[in-house]
């Protein structure tokens, strides 16, 4: 189905509730909603670099900045380890990982092959609200693309077009599924994302919005193979750049194991 029959309004199941209508809180947390708080607001601390590698958190420190007993916050921080993003030494401390390229490969490897058979079954069937809201979300990039100051914003809208995409295709679990093994990954996407030139920012960000257009034209024209090569070379882009993130910032990096 293609971008044709623009009267139709009635909002596809998987995306009601606005333009992402998915559950942004990554949905696999276990805990108790206090719980679930604190673990997606340490998560997305540590995946946006905010809290980078070797950052020590404190248990009484978190639990005031929150506003959480114990409790809660031991549960945000057992899921957080479950994902290896910080590693607890009981009776001591807890510390943000350094990233691990051995989880980046891994997780690269589940993304692509989830991600290529999600653009696969949209390029034979979208809703076209659904292929509407994809196209928002680029045109929304483009015209935050060339300012600095929209670099956050920039980049929510990019883990946006990609979570929509598997909303769309019915596969919203998955993507959560997915995500709970691409801490690592995620933060190498935020380094590739985030360059400190402003150029190659500029550069950068035309690259992402071209990739993403890209994969909704093969979608739009019930095209599973241009859909999926689009795909694949767009997501291939950050691991390609993955030696120099690591020479630009050997601390954030684990040394490679034997």
């Amino acid at each position: 189905m293609n971008e044709s029959n623009p009267d139709k309004t009635k909002p596809h199941k998987a995306l009601e509730g606005g333009i992402l209508g998915v559950d942004a809180g990554l949905a696999l947390f276990e805990g108790g909603p206090t719980g679930r708080g604190v673990y997606a607001k340490l998560r997305d601390g540590i995946v946006r670099l905010d809290l980078p590698p070797g950052t020590p958190l404190l248990r009484a420190e978190l639990a005031e900045t929150h506003g959480v007993s114990l409790t809660p916050l031991r549960d945000a921080l057992q899921q957080l380890a479950k994902e290896g993003l910080v590693q607890i030494f009981p009776q001591s401390r807890t510390l943000v990982t350094q990233i691990d390229t051995t989880a980046i490969l891994e997780a690269q490897f589940m993304r692509i092959a989830l991600e290529t058979e999600v653009v696969r079954t949209l390029a034979t069937d979208i809703a076209p609200e659904d292929l509407a809201r994809l196209r928002s979300i680029v045109s929304l990039q483009a015209g935050i693309a060339e300012n600095p100051a929209d670099m956050p914003t920039f980049q929510e809208l990019d883990e946006m077009f990609h979570q929509t995409l598997f909303a769309a295709a019915g596969h919203a679990h998955s993507q959560r599924i997915l995500r709970s093994h691409a801490g690592h990954l995620e933060r190498l996407r935020r380094l590739d994302l985030d360059e400190g030139d402003s150029a190659a920012r500029m550069v950068n960000n035309r690259q992402v919005i071209a990739g993403h257009t890209e994969i909704l034209d093969g979608i739009a024209a019930n095209d599973p193979d241009l859909a999926m090569t689009s795909l694949r070379s767009h997501l291939q882009r950050t691991l390609g750049r993955m030696t120099e993130k690591r020479a630009a910032f050997p601390d954030y990096f684990a040394p490679d194991k034997p």
